[in-house]
């Protein structure tokens, strides 16, 4: 039934043979560069920010960083565990990005940008955290369009990038706010010149 399910998705996802140059060109760019936006958003987190929010500003960046790593761990675990083939590893849809043939379940692609999106959700600002599903949602889809990923990867990315950020946030509980001064400190003396000149904050 899920299978069934998960195949009929992928069909009317994935792109035909007589979709446009420009759309797929449109939909490579989304899949390949759009998670772009998740990274540079939270590093801007970290260097920029008023006095009075800089300190939650830098707890939710490194809650996000740790949520990423558990997601992608998690993922790593899951494909060597149940490795599931992509569709174009069993000649069904069509296919029009070069990948190699990785396990397919969860995205990796989609445990980013979802963890990113709930990290912010969570941790920083709601409406934020909200906007940031729109291109997570679209990363996901550009990838099933273009014959990558089945849908059940991304509700799998969906549900591990919950998973991680759970984790996370009990690790951080335990000796986050300890760390955190440590991590300030290395990022102070690492940027010192920057910071000096006023670039960046400290």
């Amino acid at each position: 039934m899920l299978n069934d399910i998960n195949l009929s998705l992928f069909s009317f996802i994935n792109a035909s043979p007589i979709t446009s140059i420009g759309t797929l060109t449109l939909a490579i760019f989304l899949a390949k560069r759009l998670i772009l936006i998740f990274p540079l958003i939270t590093i801007a987190c970290w260097l920029w920010g008023s006095s009075k929010n800089l300190v939650r500003q830098r707890v939710f960046v490194c809650k996000t960083v740790l949520a990423v790593i558990i997601g992608l761990a998690i993922s790593g675990f899951i494909g060597v565990i149940f490795p599931q083939e992509r569709p174009f590893m069993l000649g069904i849809g069509q296919h029009f990005l070069a990948h190699a043939p990785t396990p397919s379940f969860p995205s990796n692609h989609a445990t980013i940008a979802f963890t990113f999106a709930f990290g912010f959700l969570f941790w920083f600002r709601n409406w934020i955290g909200l906007l940031l599903f729109i291109p997570a949602f679209t990363i996901a889809w550009a990838r099933i369009f273009l014959g990558v990923h089945w849908p059940l990867d991304m509700a799998g990315a969906f549900l591990v990038a919950i998973i991680a950020c759970g984790v996370s946030q009990t690790i951080w509980k335990i000796g986050g706010d300890k760390l955190l001064p440590y991590i300030i400190k290395a990022y102070q003396i690492l940027f010192s010149p920057l910071i000096k000149k006023g670039w960046i904050r400290g």
